[in-house]
């Protein structure tokens, strides 16, 4: 997961980056490597993980350092320390960042390691292998991907005596199901429409055969009407009253919503099937499908990459944990936990048998329409914009064709300042 959609500029430094022996494997004594992640449900499998390193790695500990990315707080954290050059050794990297990161020397190369050490590299999806390259050299080995599925309340589904979804449904059958799920003398509503690219707009802007950004990352695809119209069915939903509005979702997240039982439907990522698992209302009283079709089906796809920081005090070290994090037996102990979708291959059918009672299958299913996050090296310059500029439609204070067409503006300036 993840992924997280909002994201921080990396303010320029300058240093070197560390040489493969510096603070190496000859180290006297145990070396311990900070590891920062911001997702609290994946600390207790990545501690196994790490019990597992330390035990066949015995003067390496692995300290997990997990800070929650709720207001950028992960971001802001690392951003700070990158700055001030005490950065955690290894840790999380998303897609929408690792460019920023990698062009000011805050990661370090890992290519000559990995052809030295001999990992195969295509075991990992080849669209992460690219997203965390840079420059002609790879930077991080893929953590996990993850795909974005439509989950539903079969409690109420039954009250209302709606079919459950399934790969027959289209926009259509999405948007009369939410109508009739939405009971207002109860507060419940169909679903929740809220303003998020990779869990909502992303999906139906690629569903309408619209765009976000260029293949060549110069120009916005927010002017596009194909683009305008996958924005549309989420503010339609919202005047129709088939969801919260915009106020009411901004004070209580969606998915707690969805957890309360009073929202039947929710586009979420494979990230949230654990918290789905742990929670004893939604553990075996709701379930998942595959997005509903529009003009054709597609579903966002991003990944976590583990990357080293460049100025690690331990860099051999640091490398030797990102690539057990890398490896098959990793993959498989975040699959069996549920906590993922790992990256390596073969190893996926084990995160779906990991929550039986769910129809995880379907993530799975998506990837072969599956669509990559959008992306530039300045992210952060223009993804700013998204929320700014759409928030007027999300709360029916601007049409949303004025919304994008303005934000295709301020982000083709965004754009332009990249190149």
């Amino acid at each position: 997961m993840t992924t997280v959609a909002a994201v921080v500029i990396l303010a320029a430094v300058t240093g070197c980056s560390g040489s493969s022996d510096a603070g190496g494997s000859k180290d006297d004594g145990p070396v311990t490597v900070t590891y920062a992640i911001w997702d609290q449900n994946q600390q207790p499998a990545l501690r196994k993980i790490a019990d597992e390193f330390e035990a066949a790695n015995p003067n390496i500990k692995v300290d997990i350092q997990v800070t929650p990315n709720a207001n950028n707080a992960y971001l802001t954290k690392l951003q700070a320390g990158a700055t001030a050059g005490n950065a955690p050794d290894t840790f999380w990297m998303n897609g929408p960042n690792f460019q920023f990161y990698a062009a000011n020397g805050q990661l370090l190369p890992l290519s000559d390691r990995i052809a030295a050490d001999g990992v195969d590299t295509s075991k990992y999806p080849a669209a992460l292998n690219t997203i965390y390259s840079y420059d002609g050299k790879q930077y991080g080995l893929p953590k996990d991907f993850d795909t974005v599925a439509l989950w539903y309340s079969k409690k109420l589904f039954d009250a209302a005596g709606v079919k459950y979804p399934d790969e027959t449904w289209t926009w259509q059958t999405f948007v009369d199901a939410a109508k009739k799920l939405t009971v207002p003398a109860k507060g419940q509503y169909g679903v929740a429409a809220f303003q998020a690219g990779q869990e909502n707009y992303y999906d139906t802007i690629f569903q309408a055969g619209g765009h976000v950004i260029s293949e060549d990352g110069k120009k916005s695809g927010y002017d596009d009407p194909a683009t305008i119209e996958g924005l549309k069915i989420w503010t339609d939903l919202i005047k129709a009253k088939a969801s919260p509005s915009q106020g009411a979702m901004t004070e209580t997240y969606p998915s707690l919503m969805f957890e309360a039982g009073k929202i039947a439907m929710y586009w979420a990522g494979s990230w949230n099937a654990l918290e789905f698992n742990k929670n004893p209302a939604t553990k075996n009283s709701v379930d998942v499908a595959v997005l509903p079709q529009g003009k054709q089906r597609a579903t966002v796809i991003h990944g976590l990459g583990n990357v080293v920081y460049a100025k690690t005090k331990h860099p051999n070290q640091a490398w030797a944990w990102v690539k057990f994090l890398g490896s098959q037996r990793a993959a498989q102990i975040q699959a069996e936990t549920g906590t993922v979708i790992p990256a390596y291959d073969g190893t996926q059918q084990a995160w779906v048998k990991s929550m039986p009672q769910f129809h995880l299958q379907a993530y799975l299913d998506e990837l072969a329409y599956a669509k990559p996050f959008p992306i530039s090296r300045n992210t952060s310059a223009w993804s700013k914009f998204e929320a700014d500029d759409l928030t007027p439609a999300w709360d029916g204070t601007v049409p949303v064709e004025d919304a994008a067409k303005k934000l295709a503006a301020d982000m083709n300036d965004a754009l332009a300042k990249e190149q």
